[in-house]
Order: structure tokens, then C-alpha cells, then sequence
């Protein structure tokens, strides 16, 4: 790929592709978006990083911003998902140090995703991960999504917090349900365990509000952001109620992190995704997408679809998906990306500000190809 402008990308032979991948859900308002560029022209003339020892300008302004749009007071700035997650076991452990004996526990949920480190690997409940690197960091017995009885049968003393992801997204698009969310958030209050919200892929407008915990009428007591957060610059974020904000000076740190660079990006993604307007508008776009994705599903005979906002994903009901991704991509005289985390279903992660032509345009692609496939 040598070029990208919105929702397309363009290739060194100068073939067009239709792009619902984004970076997987990393380019939030597409390529070449203006906002960023020219964050990222006027940010690099003044500073690039003067060491992650002082703080900078657009690094306290896009805490400001995150902290005054959120249930959250305090941010510690990362350059990846993994590494907001990675931060925020850390954070959920040592606040078991002061606050609970010592517990060190923390549930997580069996086909979610965290990351790729050691410790986030651990975390997750991707099939086959426990022995890809064994042995595992411990700690991290798995519950099932929706299904309160299963986190309960997993406390004991030693629980410290619980961690989920709003929406699995490797795990197939798979939405919390508001009924567990509401339960889960009262059971941790309840016994004095953390609540973690994984927002690194569903964050920052993907769901259609500004964090996808906002649509459950809940407060969680971290959030992990990547991602979107970014617009397709390296930059993440881990935030915490004061409450649990226990790090002090050099608990947690890197050589990057916070660098005015980035976080100059971040916070034009952020203003453009406050823009009045825009966030109803990808909900309207996700309701779109929906519709077209459904009428795919009784054309075709499929399972249907499930999702939230503009992170979606197509139930073929059977592994056609891999065959999909491929011809799609290969399609003349335009390519489309997409994406299938499981062989039988396929995963929609276009920009937000993706047009309704260009949701109709998908769909009609995939619709040559379903009938060559399906």
C-alpha cells in the first residue's frame, strides 16, 4: 500500500481498494485525515519529545479532554493496547497490594483479547494462546461473556478486579449485554472488586458513543483506550477513578509515552469526535450498515448479523469467511479489506465517518462474491 485518502487505499500498481478494515479499527477518521495532519505538521516545527521526565502541552491537554468526557481523573499514556492493558494489571495488582491482602486475581473471559505481551496473552481467552509461549503469567482464571454465575464461581480472596472488552471484538463481535453489564458493575461494587473496560478496539466513537461504557449506564473504575485514540498514530491511554489511581512516580513508565507528537493527534481525534453531530451520525451509519448486512443475511440464507456502532460483523454459517477475505481482496477492478476473525463470520471496522454510498458500495461488493461463494 502506498497511499490512502478516507475509505480508500491505493497500492503500488495503483489498484483502489475499499478499506473496512482501518488499520483494525485503528484509523478511526480515515486515511489522510486533515485534522491530523496538520496536528502533526504545526506539533513537529515546535516539539517532538523532550523525555517522558517532564510533561508537555498536548499531552496535558488530551488528558484534560479524556478526563472532562469521562467517569475518569487520572491518565497515564501508552503507545499501544497491549501496553494501556498491560498498565492496567499492574495498576489492579498493586491496588490489591494496599487494598486487599494482597489479591492479585483477575477474571477475564473466554475468548476475549488483550494483547500480545506475556501478561496480556495470559489474559486473553484466545483458543490455543496457554501453550503458544508457555508457560502463562498466573492470574487469570476465564468466565463466560454474559453469564454473571460464571465470574461468581471464580472469586475468592484472592480476586482483585474483573476485565472485559464492551464488545469481543476478535472474538467475533460479540456485545456485552446491557442486563450483565448493569449486574457485573453492582456484583465488583458490591465486593470490593475492580471493574476493567477494555475499550482499546471498541473506544472512542467506534460504538456510536464517545466510550462504549457510556451505553450501559455504568462506571467502570479503569478503561484502556488504543486504537481509534490514535487515528492510526501509535498512542494509547489507561485511566482510573482516583480512587484506584495508586501508581506513584516510576511505577510505570516508558521512553515514549505521552510524547507530544501523539498526543497532538489525539487530541484532534478527539475534538472531531465531539464535533457536534458526529456521534449520532456514526450511530446512523451503524444503523445503515445493519440494515444492508441483514439484507445480505436473508438473501443468502445466513445466520445474520450481530455488533454495535460501526464494529460489526456478517454470521455466514459456514467457514466461508477466509475465502471471502481473499477474494474480495483480489476483486477487479477494485479490491475491498475485510476482515474474518472466525472462518464462519466476517468483521466490518470501516472509519467513522465512512459515507452511507460507501456502506451501500460494500455491500454490493459482497454481494457479487457471496453469490460466487455462498
Amino acid at each position: 500500500m502506498v497511499e490512502g485518502n478516507g475509505s480508500w487505499l491505493t497500492d503500488n500498481n495503483g489498484k483502489r481498494y475499499l478499506d473496512f478494515l482501518q488499520g483494525w479499527a485503528v484509523n478511526c477518521l480515515g486515511h489522510s485525515n486533515p485534522g491530523m495532519i496538520e496536528a502533526l505538521n504545526v506539533q513537529a516545527k515546535k516539539l517532538i519529545n523532550p523525555s517522558p521526565a517532564f510533561y508537555n502541552e498536548p499531552m496535558i491537554g488530551l488528558s484534560n479532554l479524556l478526563t472532562e468526557n469521562s467517569c475518569f481523573d487520572k491518565v497515564f499514556f501508552a503507545n499501544s493496547g497491549a501496553e494501556a492493558n498491560e498498565g492496567a494489571i499492574k495498576l489492579a495488582r498493586k491496588w490489591g497490594q494496599l487494598n486487599k491482602s494482597g489479591a492479585f486475581e483477575i477474571i477475564t473471559f473466554d475468548h476475549s483479547f488483550h494483547g500480545r505481551t506475556l501478561a496480556t496473552m495470559s489474559a486473553s481467552g484466545k483458543p490455543n494462546w496457554d501453550t503458544m509461549f508457555a508457560p502463562q503469567v498466573a492470574g487469570f482464571p476465564k468466565a463466560d461473556l454474559n453469564d454473571l454465575d460464571s465470574v461468581k464461581k471464580l472469586v475468592t480472596d484472592k480476586t482483585v478486579a474483573v476485565m472485559l472488552e464492551p464488545v469481543q471484538g476478535e472474538g467475533g463481535v460479540i456485545p456485552t449485554t446491557q442486563e450483565f453489564m448493569r449486574e457485573l458493575r453492582k456484583f465488583t461494587k458490591e465486593n470490593n472488586i475492580l471493574l476493567i473496560a477494555d475499550e482499546v478496539q471498541a473506544g472512542c466513537g467506534r460504538t456510536g458513543a464517545l466510550f462504549a461504557y457510556q451505553n450501559y449506564g455504568i462506571e467502570p473504575d479503569i478503561m484502556t483506550l488504543g486504537k481509534g485514540i490514535g487515528g492510526g498514530v501509535p498512542l494509547a491511554a489507561l485511566l482510573a477513578t482516583d480512587a484506584v489511581a495508586c501508581f506513584v512516580p516510576g511505577d510505570q513508565g516508558g521512553t515514549y509515552n505521552g510524547n507530544p507528537l501523539m498526543t497532538a493527534v489525539g487530541i484532534s481525534v478527539i475534538e472531531q469526535l465531539l464535533a457536534p453531530g458526529f456521534l449520532d451520525a456514526v450511530k446512523a451509519k451503524g444503523e445503515l450498515l445493519q440494515s444492508e448486512l441483514l439484507k445480505l443475511a436473508t438473501e443468502f440464507n445466513l445466520e445474520g448479523e450481530r455488533g454495535a456502532g460501526l464494529l460489526r460483523a456478517l454470521m455466514l454459517g459456514k467457514d466461508i469467511g477466509p475465502k471471502l477475505v481473499e477474494l474480495a481482496r483480489d476483486r477487479n477492478p477494485e479490491g475491498l479489506l475485510i476482515n474474518s476473525p472466525r472462518p464462519n463470520l466476517l468483521r466490518f471496522m470501516p472509519a467513522l465517518n465512512v459515507s452511507d454510498d460507501e456502506i451501500r458500495q460494500m455491500c454490493n461488493m459482497l454481494r457479487e462474491l457471496l453469490k460466487e461463494v455462498a
